[in-house]
């Protein structure tokens, strides 16, 4: 996963060199895909702790050790340093504190496992999870017995924990998504990854939480560029996807 975080701007410089782009921009692609249909949106406050939590799409290659909130040691450089810095340079009487605890290859249960740490001690007051595609991935590839029934099982377990510990705590929940004709995702994913983002909509709706419909979006992205020139691999967004993300992420907030 580390040279995937390291190769990613020069990989998205190539696939850019043979990518068709149109002139539809990211916010226009984002507003075009998500519509706002459901007008869900969390408020976000003055002096507000935002913590971003998942796997390596949100790590992205943030350093592990760093602890100050608001630096690109904290938060890496993709979807997640898009959103902050948009947030920062917006707001800066308000006194956002963002944090980053993406960790590469997790499913749901190694974050339930380090929460207590990389969550609750924390106490976001906007927590933003995006996991579930190393849920379904790694039972085709890396011999995870998991299902979806383990995924819905698992993530409204941690959901429902954090919500007891952290009363007030609002959730936005990203849609785990994926790009066919690329270097990781064929048809073996199919229809069973559809399945897994069913149910991370459905914790959404239940927890009343917005939902990132980030398939829709990377999927209008395609009528603009190809999927390699999104992803690096179907999976991982390329710098131009990362912002893609991060644009998709701030329309599911206010301030």
């Amino acid at each position: 996963m580390k040279n995937i975080f390291t190769n990613s701007r020069r990989s998205f410089l190539k696939s850019a060199a043979i990518g068709t782009v149109a002139s539809l921009t990211i916010p226009q692609i984002v507003e075009a895909a998500t519509g706002n249909a459901s007008g869900k949106k969390v408020q976000l406050n003055d002096n507000d702790v935002i913590l971003f939590q998942g796997d390596s799409i949100t790590d992205w290659g943030r350093n592990h050790k760093a602890t100050e909130p608001n630096t690109t040691d904290m938060l890496g450089t993709g979807y997640t340093t898009y959103a902050a810095s948009e947030l920062l340079l917006k707001h800066p009487q308000k006194n956002f504190k963002i944090y980053n605890r993406g960790i590469s290859g997790n499913k749901v249960y190694q974050l339930a496992e380090r929460w207590e740490a990389d969550c609750l001690a924390i106490k976001p007051n906007v927590l933003s999870i995006h996991i579930g595609v190393n849920d379904f991935w790694h039972s085709l590839t890396s011999g995870y017995k998991g299902t979806i029934d383990t995924y819905i099982t698992d993530y409204t377990a941690l959901l429902e924990r954090t919500r007891q510990a952290l009363p007030g705590v609002k959730f936005i929940i990203g849609e785990p998504f994926a790009l066919k004709g690329t270097r990781f995702v064929d048809d073996k994913w199919y229809p069973t990854f559809t399945l897994f983002q069913k149910a991370a909509k459905d914790l959404a709706e239940k927890f009343d939480a917005p939902l990132i419909p980030l398939q829709k979006v990377f999927d209008k992205a395609l009528e603009t560029g190809s999927a390699n020139y999104w992803t690096l691999d179907g999976v991982h967004p390329s710098v131009a996807g990362s912002r893609l993300m991060g644009e998709a992420w701030l329309s599911c907030v206010k301030s």
